[in-house]
């Protein structure tokens, strides 16, 4: 109990304290906007660079962790799909249960890994992003083309995979592992100088994920809200930890995929949803619910991993 604690008090609390200094006007939109944009564009990339480097790449617990996470993204998708008779919801709507079951808060998802395993976390959720980041945004993309609302001047999923392999964790992860695989060690500088940027990623992104938290329009979705949750928190991750023990993965490899799947919805959907022609509303709804109710479930997974 007290590894759960450790691991997530500090994270749910530093979520709380970014909804406090944003619902009492003590930092407003002029400041969560540009500070998101920092965190996403500068200082997580260079916790990714730096992680990406030293991860441990030998053997073949990186690819079957990276095979783990995304057979059990992809069933999760298909199940959303034949679900959506069911869940009562026009296609907005439903592009929004969908995002939400699948797309996972990196933001929280680093945390979580570095204060679990320490640089051996960082690695391995590397890993997860390198291979994940691409598909779920061209799964995303594609739902929302086909049942999303208005797509004048909409992104195609074509042009969506172009600012995929431009999107900047991707880069950041493909360089750390590039410099990792070539064995290129960095000037001790430059190493120092990305290890103080990636240490000021943790504790902004969650503050920002806490000021992002909008609990209008959960009470009146009471359906897609639990669906979505059950989906994101649940069984996904219980996909991911059986394919990796299918592909033999073992230990804090293994962890990784349970705790990668059960991880929040990412606040980046909520974008998406407002671009594309999905419901934004509803999906602010799941990111919300979803990110409260992790509480709970990242305990209970942190229980199973460990």
């Amino acid at each position: 109990m007290g590894t759960i604690f450790d691991v997530l008090g500090p994270i749910f609390a530093l979520i709380a304290l970014g909804f406090a200094t944003r619902r009492k006007g003590w930092l407003g939109d002029e400041f969560w906007r540009p500070a998101e944009r920092l965190t996403y564009f500068v200082l997580f990339p260079a916790l990714l660079v730096m992680s990406g480097a030293r991860a441990n790449l030998a053997g073949e617990q990186a690819l079957a962790l990276a095979g783990a996470v995304g057979a059990a993204t992809l069933g999760v998708a298909v199940l959303t799909l034949t679900l959506k008779p069911v869940l009562g919801l026009g296609g907005a709507g439903f592009t929004s249960v969908f995002q939400g079951a699948i797309r996972p808060n990196t933001f929280v998802g680093v945390t979580v890994a570095f204060l679990l395993w320490g640089d051996a976390g960082l690695g391995l959720i590397s890993i997860c992003l390198l291979a994940m980041v691409p598909l779920v945004n061209l799964l995303s993309v594609t739902v929302l083309v086909v049942w999303g609302d208005g797509h004048e001047g909409a992104r195609t999923p074509a042009r969506a995979f172009r600012e995929v392999v431009r999107n900047p964790l991707v880069l950041a992860c493909a360089v750390g592992f590039a410099l990792n695989a070539l064995d290129v060690a960095l000037p001790a500088a430059v190493g120092s100088f990305l290890d103080i940027l990636g240490r000021a990623a943790l504790p902004l992104s969650l503050m920002a994920v806490g000021a992002g938290l909008n609990f209008r329009h959960v009470a009146d979705n009471t359906r897609a809200v639990a669906a979505s949750g059950a989906l994101k928190l649940l069984v996904l991750p219980a996909l991911a930890w059986t394919a990796g023990d299918a592909l033999g993965l073992t230990g804090e490899a293994l962890g990784m995929a349970a705790l990668y799947g059960a991880l929040p919805t990412a606040a980046s959907a909520y974008v998406l949803a407002r671009q594309m022609g999905g419901d934004a509303p509803l999906m602010g709804g799941l990111i919300t619910t979803a990110t409260i109710a992790a509480l709970a479930t990242l305990g209970g997974w942190i229980l199973v991993v460990q």
